[in-house]
């Protein structure tokens, strides 16, 4: 027996491969991309957000608190995007490493550093605001790359032993995200200036970085729906300002956005989810779509 157990130990690997070095866990399906980008074999991940759901609201199974108890890290926004469903799913894991403050518990939005302002006195009886800041910036690739980094880091202190390969990791990935962030630049030069309409303040970051200038959000407050005398004053402040373009992701009311697109003379951009939604396999593949999706609509 034991010499039939030795000659089928290759095969068993193929089928039962060894488990990744660590379990990872984010809130996100950008954030599980940057994790494997810079993790590469060394780490096993999974998003408890799909592609076309909404982060401020998710809801919380069972399986997400089984999955959270198995984690070695936990990786989310922060910046109180998740905390309507997120902190109450790590209290019944029962995981100690990824409570706060533990090596376990990655906060994204406490690397990144100046987080757009929401306002001074803000709450949420203004809407769906954020106090400590816009927790949207993975719109921002640049900002994408400081949470890589800081990922790389995070993996190397839980798992000294792969250290230079999640530095290799992060390495791979910076090169060739910085190429890619000069390029959609310049892709994106000729419209600077352009004014735009967002559904949401979601696009705050993604128009800050690529110069383009908001108009106005078919939400008269975050996450209120809009009545008629919002969206009438909407277009007509889209067609004093030759706002071209309206921003919706796929969770917000597309309907009412084409139809003030329409009357104000403008253009709908739908963009994908998150990484995994129309195809999109990577974070950079994203912004590829974003930005040609943008160019499309604005030329």
């Amino acid at each position: 027996m034991n010499r039939f157990l030795t000659a089928m130990a290759p095969l068993l690997t193929l089928v039962f491969p060894a488990r990744a070095t660590l379990s990872v866990v984010t809130s996100v399906p950008s954030l599980a991309s940057l994790a494997k980008e810079v993790g590469g074999d060394h780490v096993s991940v999974v998003s408890l957000a799909g592609s076309l759901q909404d982060p401020h609201f998710v809801d919380g199974r069972p399986s997400f608190i089984v999955k959270l108890h198995d984690a070695d890290l936990l990786a989310y926004v922060g910046a109180e995007l998740e905390v309507g469903w997120l902190p109450s799913l790590v209290t019944n894991a029962r995981n100690g490493g990824i409570q706060p403050g533990q090596p376990g518990n990655f906060d994204a939005s406490s690397v990144v550093g100046g987080l757009q302002e929401v306002g001074a006195g803000v709450d949420r009886s203004q809407g769906d605001v954020h106090p400590n800041g816009n927790p949207h910036f993975l719109m921002d690739p640049r900002y994408g790359m400081r949470v890589a980094k800081a990922l790389s880091e995070r993996f190397a202190l839980l798992d000294p032993a792969h250290a230079a390969d999640y530095a290799a990791g992060w390495q791979r990935f910076a090169v060739g995200m910085r190429a890619r962030v000069l390029a959609w630049e310049a892709a994106m030069s000729p419209f600077k200036g352009a004014a735009v309409v967002g559904f949401h303040q979601s696009i705050g970051y993604l128009t800050a970085w690529l110069g383009l200038k908001r108009a106005g959000f078919v939400e008269p407050l975050p996450g209120i729906s809009p009545g008629p005398k919002h969206l009438a004053e909407l277009i007509v402040l889209m067609r004093q300002r030759s706002a071209r373009v309206i921003i919706c992701e796929p969770w917000y009311d597309a309907e009412t956005a084409q139809v003030v697109a329409e009357k104000a003379g403008a253009t709908v951009v739908r963009l994908p989810g998150d990484v995994g939604s129309d195809g999109i396999p990577t974070y950079a593949a994203y912004f590829d779509h974003i930005v040609t999706s943008l160019i499309g609509a604005l030329k």
